[in-house]
């Protein structure tokens, strides 16, 4: 997901998505360690994900500190 169409999200629906996210990470390393996991670059990229989403939150509040 790119940071341009998260920042087109309300900031309920981005902690939605990290949840989500976080949730996939943590069943991706499940399958990892039980050797189910057929896509290892899907990790990445949701790790990628979670930090996008935090970045985007870590923004709006810098935002609302200023205003």
């Amino acid at each position: 997901m790119k940071a341009k169409e998260l920042r087109n999200l309300t900031s309920e629906e981005l902690v939605s998505k990290l949840d989500e996210f976080k949730s996939e990470l943590f069943s991706l390393r499940f399958q990892l360690a039980t050797g189910q996991l057929q896509n290892t670059a899907r990790i990445k990229t949701v790790k990628r994900d979670i930090a996008k989403v935090k970045t985007v939150l870590a923004e709006r509040k810098l935002n609302e500190a200023r205003a």
